[in-house]
């Protein structure tokens, strides 16, 4: 028995329309953007990723769904945790963000 595998589909395109729209996000909102764009810049490959067998057949699907609510409350904290620290806190907001999107996947069976 072959084990399962995870397979992203995530193509560059979307990832340049994805970034096009968040430096013009970043522009407009002078930079306050970027304290939630670790939300929405990983989750669209998480959303596009699935769960393979050994032949290549997809069998799941990961998804990823994370309320505005909750990112806004965590980003305002670390956002303030990187003006006190003078921006080194933004390098650690980012693994924290990964942490708590990996820790909201759920697969769907196809």
């Amino acid at each position: 028995m072959l084990g399962k595998n995870l397979k992203c589909e995530f193509s560059v395109g979307e990832a340049i329309g994805q970034l096009v729209i968040w430096i013009i996000l970043s522009v407009v909102t002078f930079g306050l953007a970027l304290f939630v764009l670790p939300y929405y810049f990983l989750k669209a490959p998480i959303n596009r990723t699935y769960v393979v067998d050994g032949a290549g057949s997809k069998i799941a699907k990961l998804n990823v769904e994370v309320a505005f609510v909750d990112i806004l409350g965590h980003a305002l904290v670390w956002l303030l945790l990187s003006i006190v620290t003078l921006g080194l806190a933004y390098l650690i907001y980012w693994p924290a963000v990964i942490k708590r999107l990996l820790n909201s996947v759920q697969t769907t069976e196809l």
